[in-house]
Formats: C-alpha cells, structure tokens, sequence
C-alpha cells in the first residue's frame, strides 16, 4: 500500500481535457488518435508545440503551470504550447495555444525547429516556433497561474523549468533563433 506524503495531499487532482490527441509512431509518422489519457497513461507518441514569446529587451515570457495540471504541476515553462490536437497541423495548434494560454493573437509566428524529446515517460515530436510580442498578456486561468518576463541566461538557469521546454530553449539557442545567453 502506497502511503500518500503531504506534497501529494496538498496539490489538487490534475485535470486531463477530454480531447483526441494526435498520435504518431517513433518516427513521427501519424498513426492514429486517442484521448489525452490514453496517450499520457500508455506514453504515446504524439506531436506538441513550443511557441517561445520574447519582448523587444530580448527576455522570455515565463509562465508558471497551475496546480492542477496533469504534468509538471507549478513548474515552470519557458514556452507556450501544448500537444496537438488529433488531425490537426502544427502552426494551428501552435496559434490555438498562444492564444489559449496567454491571448496573443495576431502575430508572425516564426517556425523555427524540430526536436524529439523523450525523457521522464514523455515521447514528444516538438515543434518550435519563436514570436516577437511586448503587448499585454492574457492568462488561462486552468493552465497558467502567473506569467513574467526574464533574460534568456536566468529563464535557462531556473531549475523549476519543464524539461521539454528547456529542451526546446536550448534547441534554438544552438540554431541562432535565440542569442546565447551572456
């Protein structure tokens, strides 16, 4: 029997959006749907997009995850973004969740890489895409609990950052998308 410490009585019970998440195999080939669940239950394969919002000063928007977020609660993301929705390209599902998550709309979006992250029972096929943005922000209060900006080498060193986004950070700093941090 699994005695629950107080870390776990204390965070809420996740909520899982009941939606078809598109699925695809170790070479990202589409090979079906299934519900959000399933995909996080049996550690699909699936598609996910990471929208790095920077301002004119050069710094990232951070966001801090809910509580009641099935992965990473409270942890911090250095990108907007979420998985991809069953049939669904990526530079739309990319849009969906800069608008979902922080309420911007209207803005170039930037493809700028592709990346596979597979760590910790999570199979991503990431997309990156990078938006220049100093305008207001507009929080979804299920998923993102506060949002604020920081210099590129503080976002990185911030050891509260979800892996995949770090990943992805990091990823376009390689590439040039992003100026090494100092």
């Amino acid at each position: 029997m699994t005695v629950p410490t107080p870390f776990d009585q204390a965070l809420p019970a996740p909520r899982i959006a009941d939606e078809s998440i598109q699925l695809v195999d170790a070479r990202n080939r589409p090979c079906g749907s299934a519900s959000r669940a399933l995909m996080r239950r049996f550690h699909f394969w699936h598609r996910a997009t990471y929208v790095v919002v920077r301002n004119a000063r050069g710094e990232l928007c951070v966001q801090r995850r809910t509580l009641t977020k099935e992965v990473f609660p409270g942890a911090l993301d250095l990108a907007a973004g979420g998985v991809v929705g069953a049939g669904e390209a990526v530079h739309v599902a990319a849009r969906r969740e800069l608008a979902e998550e922080l309420g911007i709309r209207g803005v170039p979006l930037h493809h700028a890489l592709e990346f596979m992250h597979d760590q910790g029972g999570n199979h991503i096929f990431g997309s990156a895409f990078v938006v220049d943005y100093d305008g207001p922000l507009i929080l979804q209060a299920e998923e993102v609990a506060e949002a604020f900006w920081a210099p590129l080498g503080q976002a990185l060193a911030m050891a509260e950052a979800t892996p995949d986004t770090r990943q992805a950070v990091e990823a376009l700093v390689r590439e040039g998308w992003l100026a090494a941090p100092e």
